[in-house]
């Protein structure tokens, strides 16, 4: 497979991944500001598994969470981009296809600014232009409205909630809100329809 492109906005390039990113990446999933609405914080074996899966689901499919940097100062300020979803145990509208998630981390100085929203809206329209997606989905804790806020933003739409099967029964993080997009709603929006 060819390697991952790497795609642009204004302000914004979603790039593939480096080694050199490995530091700053740890350094943003130690953050329990950024990781409030995680389970836990990543340590730096954690984080590093974590960019591995990243390059393996390139690997294997083409696209995946890229690195978000600025163009103006380059430098890892966080990651967005699309991935499906490993897990089933979930009432998608199509189960025969994994559904592919649409999801953002940056890191806190670089939060408030606009960023997750430009690297969002430059990722959806890869995924619904060169990838020819059908839908993307969209998940988080009902006490993250920044995140939903994000989410509904984009046009996404609000489709109930489900228990996170990757956490226990119990968890006080395992109930999640589902927003899905469909490609034509996405099309109808672009055109101001």
């Amino acid at each position: 497979m060819a390697d991952p492109v790497t795609l642009s906005g204004p302000r914004l390039r979603l790039r593939p991944w480096h080694a050199a990113d490995r530091p700053a990446f740890a350094a943003m999933n130690a953050d329990l500001e950024v990781m409030r609405h995680f389970p836990a914080p990543l340590d730096r074996g954690e984080s590093d598994a974590f960019m591995d899966r990243i390059g393996a689901h390139f690997a294997e499919h083409g696209y995946g969470f890229w690195a978000l940097e600025r163009h103006a100062e380059p430098g890892l300020i966080g990651l967005c981009g699309l991935a499906r979803i490993p897990w089933a145990e979930i009432p998608w509208s199509n189960a025969a296809v994994p559904p592919v998630e649409i999801g953002w981390r940056l890191a806190i100085p670089f939060q408030g600014q606009g960023y997750a929203e430009e690297a969002a809206r430059i990722a959806l329209a890869h995924g619904f232009g060169p990838l020819g997606l059908d839908e993307i989905v969209a998940f988080t804790l009902p006490g993250n409205t920044r995140s939903w806020g994000l989410m509904e933003r984009l046009g996404m739409r609000r489709d109930g909630a489900f228990d996170h099967p990757r956490l226990p029964q119990g968890h006080p993080m395992r109930r999640h809100l589902l927003y899905r997009l469909r490609r034509p709603d996405w099309i109808e929006a672009r055109l101001g329809g």
